[in-house]
């Protein structure tokens, strides 16, 4: 019988090489390739054979029942809108997040929560029973915890799920578990795939939802090969600015719902605590008016939310002048500064133009274009925009004002707020503003700056 040969495999994507080498072929990574043996061609194949129940019964897409999924609410409203609606019967989710974010205290309390519905089993990897139980006494659930077990080979795991019954597996973490069929260290490449696909198989043959927390690179994200992430249902990830109490759980993957979706916590003395009004948390009233601050609203996902975009333009004292942006693309800030000089006359040479996004949220879509400009604009003339303005906008190279989508939803928002005037495309004017607000409409930006003028020079 022939001895199975070594394989190199990057600790970065995934990929194999027969033989070391200093860099990966795949990713370029440098010093990645770990030695591990590969699974022998039997078990794969018998583990194959007897993973699912139904893997040889091929049907019809119009014999199967089409029926909605069975959820489970996991007693926190902004965790089920990032889910879609609540825990789906079979799924596997993935929740990845930097170490002390609080990954492993929203999957107690979420256990907690659940279990007073449903049975649940709750693996831990890297603390002890007693840890666990200490961290639940804190939290005040400590008299609802689902049950533990303090183990790290998956199969034992899976007898245990399957022995008490659970409906809902939490594993903390993806990591710490590993496969004794496979010759390889827990976290290594292969024992992260051959885990994860156990957990996957288990989830869908016994309708078991199954909650993975993974830890994640330096780069922010979930360590391991991408492919974890094609394997699993929902993909979230835990979000935080360096220092804020506030987190941010984002949808980036979600077969059962909206991708993009965002859910925000606080992190308290006794846990995470739900903030239904983020738009609260992002949006800073200043006692009084000031210059290079105007207020614009994104969206993310089913949500919008009021965002305080701030400029700031000061004459540069070196030869080149900065251009810096802090939660907003900086090719995308270079391009709107060109737009403006080009359209409008306003330039901004020899100024260094600073731009951020209160709150450490990062504007990834393009209705803050307008907004950013007036800000500019604000900044350079050190003329304030009205308190109650609200703008929205994408700007194109000609100097158009193009639509951005949920126009409306966006006003509605704002009005909630107390904001009084509205500055956004021709298009997204709707034919019935939202009681007690003004909204102007323009298709050129040379037109919204000249409008806009006269409402600074009146604030």
């Amino acid at each position: 019988m022939s001895k199975s040969r070594e394989i190199y495999v990057c600790q970065n994507c995934g990929s194999s090489a027969p033989k070391w080498q200093g860099q990966c072929a795949a990713c370029g990574e440098w010093n990645t390739l770990v030695a591990e043996a590969p699974t022998p061609a039997g078990r794969a194949a018998a583990r194959t054979r007897s993973g699912g129940a139904r893997s040889d019964v091929s049907s019809s897409l119009a014999a199967e029942a089409i029926t909605e999924p069975s959820r489970l609410t996991t007693g926190s409203g902004e965790l089920d809108r990032v889910l879609g609606g609540g825990l789906v019967a079979g799924s596997v989710t993935l929740i990845g997040g930097d170490p002390g974010i609080g990954k492993s205290t929203l999957m107690l309390q979420t256990a907690a929560a659940l279990n007073r519905v449903a049975p649940v089993l709750y693996a831990t990897g890297e603390e002890s029973l007693s840890q666990v139980a200490l961290r639940a006494r804190r939290l005040g659930v400590g008299e609802a915890t689902a049950r533990l077990v303090a183990e790290t080979a998956l199969e034992r795991v899976l007898d245990a799920a399957a022995a008490s019954g659970a409906r809902v597996l939490v594993v903390d973490s993806i990591q710490t578990m590993y496969c004794e069929r496979v010759d390889s260290a827990p976290g290594a490449v292969s024992q992260l795939r051959e885990c994860t696909a156990d957990l996957v198989r288990y989830a869908k043959t016994s309708g078991t939802a199954v909650l993975l927390v993974g830890h994640v690179t330096k780069e922010g994200q979930i360590a391991g090969p991408r492919v974890l992430e094609h394997m699993v249902d929902t993909v979230l990830y835990f979000e935080s600015d360096s220092g804020s109490r506030f987190r941010v759980l984002r949808s980036v993957k979600n077969r059962f719902g909206a991708a993009n979706e965002i859910g925000v916590f606080a992190m308290a003395e006794h846990g995470l605590k739900e903030v239904t009004n983020p738009s609260a948390i992002f949006l800073s009233r200043h006692p009084e008016p000031v210059p290079g601050s105007v207020v614009t609203v994104m969206r993310e996902g089913t949500r919008s939310l009021l965002i305080e975009v701030q400029v700031l333009a000061d004459a540069s004292l070196g030869a080149n002048a900065r251009r810096v942006a802090v939660g907003i693309d900086g090719n995308r800030l270079n391009m709107l500064l060109a737009v403006a000089h080009r359209h409008c006359g306003l330039s901004l040479a020899g100024q260094d133009v600073f731009a951020n996004v209160v709150g450490g949220v990062r504007l990834g879509e393009t209705a803050a274009d307008l907004p950013i400009v007036l800000a500019a604009r604000s900044s350079l003339a050190d003329v304030p925009a009205p308190q109650a303005l609200i703008a929205f906008g994408e700007l194109g190279l000609a100097g158009e004002i193009r639509p951005v989508p949920y126009g409306e939803e966006r006003l509605r928002e704002a009005a909630k707020h107390g904001f009084k005037l509205a500055i956004v495309p021709e298009a997204n004017v709707p034919k019935r503003p939202p009681e007690g607000m003004t909204v102007r409409g323009f298709t050129r930006l040379r037109q919204a700056l000249e409008a806009v003028a006269g409402e600074f020079a009146r604030s």
